[in-house]
């Protein structure tokens, strides 16, 4: 499956995750560059600092492993890096490092999409991987089946679209913004506010008439 959008515009693996999550946090962080601190991504840095310990069984049983492996796929116009890739006698094994819980299938796309990366550089068949979770410190398992792959090719035509078009994704405003790092940047109860909003900028914007002791 080829691209059908401005296959010329690369998208960036770990945008997938962001945009499974919120699409407008994927814009924000890669249309807009905006990136802030809080605990949960100050955990994850620290989390990805310590990646050794996703793959100690599979040394321990000869297996290769390769760390911080630059991945891409001109097919698909992708971008990125993986964690870990098993180099198993069954096809390579991405393992992608995660802090937390598992919460969702957000993380699944970004290791699918490092499958469909291996596949096209390897000419090799990736039917599954693993995300590794810090806090409980065990894998969870991805198999790369049919619906996975179709899940994660809509991804990557999302952010390629919103790339493409330089159009920032409307604030759900939601359960999910509370703990978003971007919670101050992206003003979800503000943006979403219209009325309000509209009030707000003709007020801002109202000219100023002759004989206005302000002018």
């Amino acid at each position: 499956m080829g691209t059908t959008l401005d296959a010329e515009v690369e998208v960036p693996i770990s945008a997938l995750e962001h945009w499974s999550y919120c699409p407008r946090q994927c814009g924000l962080i890669h249309l807009e560059q905006t990136f802030d601190e809080n605990l949960y991504t100050i955990r994850g840095r620290l989390a990805h600092e310590r990646v050794d310990a996703a793959a100690p069984t599979a040394e321990a049983a000869g297996i290769r492993v390769l760390r911080a492996v630059t991945l891409w796929s001109e097919r698909r116009a992708l971008r990125g890096k993986a964690d870990v890739i098993e180099m198993r006698p069954d096809g390579p094994y991405p393992v992608e490092y995660k802090v937390g819980r598992r919460g969702g299938l957000h993380a699944d796309l970004q290791l699918c999409a490092q499958a469909l990366c291996l596949e096209e550089m390897l000419g090799a068949s990736v039917v599954r991987g693993a995300l590794f979770y810090a806090a409980t410190r065990r894998r969870h398992e991805v198999v790369f089946d049919r619906q996975l792959r179709a899940r994660t090719e809509d991804a990557i035509e999302g952010v390629r679209t919103m790339l493409a078009t330089q159009s920032l994704p409307p604030a759900p405003n939601d359960r999910r913004c509370p703990k978003c790092s971007l919670l101050d940047s992206c003003l979800p109860s503000v943006v979403t506010a219209r009325d309000r909003l509209r009030g707000l900028q003709g007020s801002l914007f109202r000219p100023l008439e002759l004989g206005d002791p302000d002018a």
